[in-house]
């Protein structure tokens, strides 16, 4: 992508303040829905797996996977697809065969993988969260608006009728003024807070691992990252922040329209490490008034912190939610996706029925976006929508690593008291691997 830093920030500007209110999707030139897509799987192991099972009622024509033993499954189920370990070689041989792309990499390859495969016109569902870096995130939104083509984030939770149900309740002013949001996970469930190992133990035969790097700078391989460790390092992955909050804060994103916060602080273990994630930490964003929207403080809890107990009196607090503070009431979602909630205080809500739903109830998070792939319906979780909840989520991030209070100019890209974050903001690739 021949963008420098000045005309992506002009062409940008404007994008980085758009309401969530109501996004823009692009939806494919009609076709029958019977008519099976012919689609390309990126990442064949692991979260790869189950983003194939579900795309499984379609043609798939291509897998690639940097590890035979992690893919070994994919391979063997779908033994005439064709196979790959560079998606850069797939969609260069086979784009004129590909209908849309699944990518299931570890978080740093995201944006590499989804932006060559938009700019040849291809369909995209992507993992969560939709990229690893700010910048990013901003040009995935960019390159899917230009392509026109249909795009999905993976936060099934976005799909689910009762989730759709609580944003339609709290936008219906239910709540009041929602003025606080307290959103929590057990994450992380792999190392953090450590040293990157010294030794060098060889690389697995099934492995390309200079491959897997991609975009990230070069290091040697150890088991330490792969697989799913990868998480915890920054190089690679986004901690528990990143790993959950697309999933955790989509509620509460969606209905609030929680864009371009001012300001993020963080406070930290004191154990925290510069080339991992800490081992817990609690994150502060002050978002200014939007629209009719009051001004709203989110508060991100991990690695065993919890919001205090007193906002939720009587309710056992699940191992990820969220809780939605109003000046007329409280919402507590029950589970990581926001499918299951209550209302505070219990008695006030006694026989409460919640607002008839005008948001459509989905096939299924996939389905979903296979059906608008096809011009049948809307993909609610597009990337027009997913950049920007992932760009708030990565902010907190920006605050861990800035190690202070970090002011937020979200037209310029910018954290105006930390430059030293640019590197954070928008990371250097490798040769080969540049947007």
């Amino acid at each position: 992508m021949a963008l420098t830093r000045r005309s992506f920030l002009k062409r940008t500007a404007a994008v980085s303040a758009v309401t969530v209110f109501a996004p823009r999707f692009s939806i494919a030139k009609d076709r029958s829905p019977n008519e099976k897509l012919n689609i390309a799987i990126i990442g064949a192991g692991g979260r790869g797996a189950g983003n194939l099972s579900a795309v499984s009622s379609e043609n798939i024509v291509a897998l690639c996977d940097v590890d035979d033993k992690r893919a070994a499954a994919a391979y063997d189920r779908f033994p005439k697809a064709k196979k790959y370990r560079d998606f850069r070689k797939m969609l260069d041989e086979l784009h004129a065969q590909i209908d849309a792309v699944v990518v299931s990499t570890p978080d740093h390859t995201h944006a590499v993988a989804a932006v060559m495969a938009m700019k040849l016109g291809k369909h995209v569902y992507c993992e969560k969260p939709l990229t690893r870096s700010v910048y990013e995130a901003r040009v995935m939104r960019q390159v899917a608006k230009e392509q026109g083509v249909v795009t999905q984030m993976g936060n099934q939770g976005h799909s689910n009728t009762a989730a759709r149900q609580a944003v339609e309740l709290i936008r219906s002013g239910v709540l009041g003024d929602v003025v606080e949001v307290h959103a929590w996970t057990d994450r992380p469930i792999w190392p953090q807070g450590i040293d990157r190992p010294k030794d060098e133990p060889p690389v697995p035969k099934t492995l390309d691992w200079d491959l897997w790097l991609g975009p990230a700078p070069y290091r040697p391989y150890h088991p330490a990252y792969v697989p799913f460790k990868w998480r915890g390092w920054w190089d690679f992955g986004t901690g528990a922040l990143g790993d959950m909050a697309c999933h955790i804060l989509d509620v509460a994103f969606w209905s609030l329209n929680l864009v371009n916060p001012t300001s993020i602080e963080a406070e930290v273990s004191d154990n925290h490490k510069p080339e991992t994630f800490p081992k817990w930490s609690i994150i502060r964003y002050e978002f200014p008034k939007r629209g009719d929207l009051a001004p709203c403080k989110l508060i991100w809890y991990d690695g065993g912190k919890m919001p205090p107990a007193e906002l939720a009196p009587g309710v056992k607090l699940p191992k990820n939610g969220t809780i939605l503070v109003g000046t007329k009431g409280t919402l507590v979602t029950l589970d990581a996706y926001g499918g299951r909630y209550k209302l505070l205080p219990e008695k006030e809500f006694e026989g409460f029925k919640p607002p008839e739903m005008k948001l459509p109830v989905s096939p299924g998070h996939h389905r979903e976006w296979i059906l608008a792939c096809k011009g049948q319906g809307e993909a609610l979780s597009n990337f027009d929508y997913a950049a920007q909840l992932t760009e708030t989520v990565l902010l907190g991030n920006l605050a861990l690593w800035a190690g202070k209070k970090v002011e937020w100019d979200a037209g310029r890209m910018c954290a105006k008291n930390a430059p030293e974050t640019e590197q954070i903001i928008r990371p250097e690739f490798r040769k080969g691997w540049t947007l």
